[in-house]
């Protein structure tokens, strides 16, 4: 196929100046269509080369975005699509899995080191090497990206296939997905060789890395631990289609094979943009080993201003000649030597500050940072904690921090060493996942949303699916994301009108599995009250709060209407106190053990949001929650319970249940209105001194057992 040039783009009305506003494509005629759409992907293409090889692009992104629409739309009308055409690089269809190429050449590591002593001991190597060699000794220096190496083969001109390295010899088949990299082009610019394989590293910018783990800690998602782990994930995923909308970009910097020759690393580095092959331009050729050190120097200090990871830099001898009659061992050629940089230690600069928002609501601000060591453990995120924190450090975007392990676990921003000049970060007013107001508790911050927050109602259908929930099985989080993203469900609501026609449909399903889970559902539509409560995900009501409330009032909407300010709890199951406050709403809840002014209010504001109430409305026209069982009478009415470590008969909610059933109350935390605290194994010492200072009676496990005994509840 012919080559391309800057020439033949002359008269191509899509180059300079292109216009954004088409004829329809229903009045063009055939012809037309073919010709339009030959001329958009040869002036995409230019335009792909002016932006990721020359950094210099002649048109904005929407003026290329419309040229680009434009492209597709005669493609998809008149069946124009071609496998080079830049339209393929969206993704095709999922692959079942990666196969294995065998590399045109050996994929060769190179020998490192991180001391100076190393590098001129490579340097005298190498001159012993060449004793019989008359040309000078220069060094070809380039940064070492920390990314993915590939192999990417062009026949013709023509982007015919890529693989990762692998062991070296063979690698894995990621032709599609390296085919919608932007920066890699599907065919070469001018007058390129009949064969060209050359090596690359294909990394995510990171600037965009930052922006993606924001997107990804938004939505809940754990972040990639660094740009690496993130373009090696994505390079390997099974769909291009998912590749393709992640943003990876590639640096190439040698050649394995070629029907050309070259003379020298220079002259491949030289050459490789003029075939449309992007380049770093950062490499240098140096005259003697104490300038590659001056190099790498200058390099280490301008890594933080780089939108590309770099671990140090590589140099090669430049001369082929010289490489050729040096050679290479089994593993390594002996003309490169990576001088690598040493790890970052503690002290980082934090890029973007981002808002996770949890299961209840919580708003929870992490930082997310250059990668650096701490502790022997690389981490790019530490959390922030809560808007009090921000403020009292005065941390910011752009700010250098200090990191610490809290309990060589979470990672933590403990101090700003040098701040931006721009003051804290400032905490939004509303919900970055749905809008809504966000409140202020003390040091925390919670979004008001409720199930409608789209943040929350993942988590939310996940905590309702689970054990802590209601222990619908088959209901896991990847099956959960899965349902959500067929949008076959929002809420919990949603789960029970899923009929087996619309799992089995989805992939990895099939009619066994299908049937199951909604025989599983409707064995849930009639759950204990306390568990009901529970799997609601009430902020601050967990299981013994769940089984105070369900105590208390009997039924849910008993409950229900005491939070919307109608019924008390029924006669005799609570002794309510006074109301002193303007919301005797909350009051009411107060009066429940175990429940405090912030639960109270928590309660009251869930079933007061409008749209928690709605998604309730409809899951209430499936799930029967059941009433209370109060049928063990009163036998320890009066007494309250306290639980720590973990018993051998029972789980501890069995075991509140029964305290529960019979009439007393258990409570998560010792008080003097603590009647006893049960001790089982591995009991932790926090409640044993509690118990001490409110002269609290400890029970051990067959004592309690006995106590139930002779109270008639066993």
């Amino acid at each position: 196929m012919a080559a391309v040039s800057d020439s033949d783009l002359a008269d191509n009305p899509y180059v300079e100046d292109p216009p954004t506003s088409f004829e329809d494509v229903e009045t063009i005629e055939a012809d037309a269509a073919r010709e339009q759409a030959g001329k958009l992907r040869a002036a995409i293409r230019y335009h792909d080369y002016r932006y990721y090889v020359e950094a210099d692009p002649v048109v904005g992104d929407r003026t290329y975005d419309a040229l680009f629409s434009r492209l597709q739309d005669l493609e998809e009308a008149f069946d124009l699509a071609t496998d080079g055409s830049p339209t393929q690089r969206v993704g095709g269809e999922p692959l079942e899995e990666l196969g294995e190429v065998d590399h045109v050449a050996p994929m060769r590591s190179i020998d490192q080191g991180g001391e100076v002593a190393d590098v001129r001991e490579f340097d005298e190597r190498v001159r012993r090497g060449l004793t019989e060699y008359d040309g000078p000794i220069q060094y070809f220096c380039e940064p070492k990206f920390d990314g993915l190496s590939v192999e990417v083969v062009y026949e013709d001109g023509e982007f015919v296939r890529a693989a990762t390295r692998g062991d070296g010899e063979v690698g894995e088949d990621v032709t599609e997905n390296v085919r919608t990299i932007r920066s890699v082009p599907q065919r070469l610019r001018g007058d390129y060789p009949d064969y060209l394989a050359v090596r690359g590293e294909v990394y995510m910018p990171r600037e965009a890395f930052t922006a993606y783990n924001r997107e990804r800690v938004e939505n809940g998602d754990d972040p990639f631990a660094n740009p690496r782990n993130a373009a090696a994930g994505t390079l390997r995923q099974l769909d291009p289609a998912i590749t393709a909308q992640r943003p990876l970009a590639v640096f190439f910097f040698g050649v394995l094979d070629a029907s050309v020759d070259f003379e020298s690393h220079a002259g491949i580095h030289e050459r490789l943009p003029e075939w449309g092959l992007r380049v770093c331009d950062r490499a240098r050729v140096v005259d003697e080993i104490e300038a590659a050190i001056d190099y790498r120097d200058a390099q280490l200090d301008a890594r933080d201003e780089l939108d590309y990871e770099i671990d140090g830099v590589v140099l090669k001898v430049n001369d082929g000649d010289a490489c050729d009659r040096l050679g290479s061992t089994s593993r390594a050629p002996r003309w490169a030597f990576a001088y690598k940089f040493p790890a970052r230690k503690e002290e980082t600069t934090v890029r973007d500050i981002v808002v996770q928002v949890g299961r209840t609501g919580r708003l929870t601000p992490v930082a997310l940072m250059d990668p650096v060591e701490v502790g022997g453990v690389t981490v790019t995120r530490a959390s922030l904690h809560n808007p009090s924190l921000i403020e009292d450090l005065g941390v910011g975007i752009g700010d250098r921090v200090r990191i610490k392990r809290a309990g060589d676990v979470i990672p933590d921003v403990v101090e700003v060493v040098e701040g931006n000049g721009d003051g804290h970060f400032a905490f939004p007013d509303a919900c970055p996942a749905c809008g809504s107001q966000v409140e202020r508790d003390g040091p925390m911050a919670f979004c008001t949303g409720g199930l409608t927050c789209p943040a929350q109602r993942e988590r939310s259908v996940e905590h309702y699916a689970s054990r802590d929930g209601l222990d619908i099985e088959g209901l896991g989080e990847k099956a959960v994301e899965q349902l959500l993203e067929a949008g076959l469900v929002e809420n919990a609501a949603d789960l029970y009108e899923l009929s087996v026609e619309d799992l089995a449909d989805l992939e990895g399903w099939g009619e066994t599995s299908a049937r199951n889970l909604v025989d599983e559902l409707d064995a849930a539509r009639e759950p204990e009250l306390d568990e009901f409560l529970t799997a609601l995900g009430i902020p601050q009501v967990g299981g013994v709060t769940a089984r105070n409330l369900a105590q208390a009032f009997g039924s849910f909407e008993a409950i229900r209407e005491a939070a919307e300010g109608g019924d008390e709890p029924a006669e005799g199951q609570v002794t309510l106190g006074e109301a002193v406050g303007e919301d005797t709403r909350a009051d009411t809840f107060e009066a429940v053990p175990d429940v405090g002014p912030v639960v109270a209010r928590s309660i009251v504001d869930f079933f007061e949001g409008e749209g928690n109430r709605a998604v309730l409305s409809r899951l209430l026209d499936h799930v029967d929650p059941q009433d209370a069982d109060h049928s063990q009478g009163e036998a320890l009415d009066g007494l309250t319970f306290v639980f720590t470590g973990s018993l051998s008969d029972y789980t501890r909610g069995e075991a509140q249940d029964l305290v529960e059933r019979a009439g007393g109350s258990a409570t998560s935390s010792v008080s003097g209105n603590t009647d006893y605290l049960v001790v089982g194994e591995n009991a932790g010492q926090r409640k044993r001194d509690d118990a001490e200072d409110n002269d609290v009676a400890m029970l051990s496990e067959d004592e309690f057992v006995d106590l139930l005994d002779s109270k008639g509840v066993l």
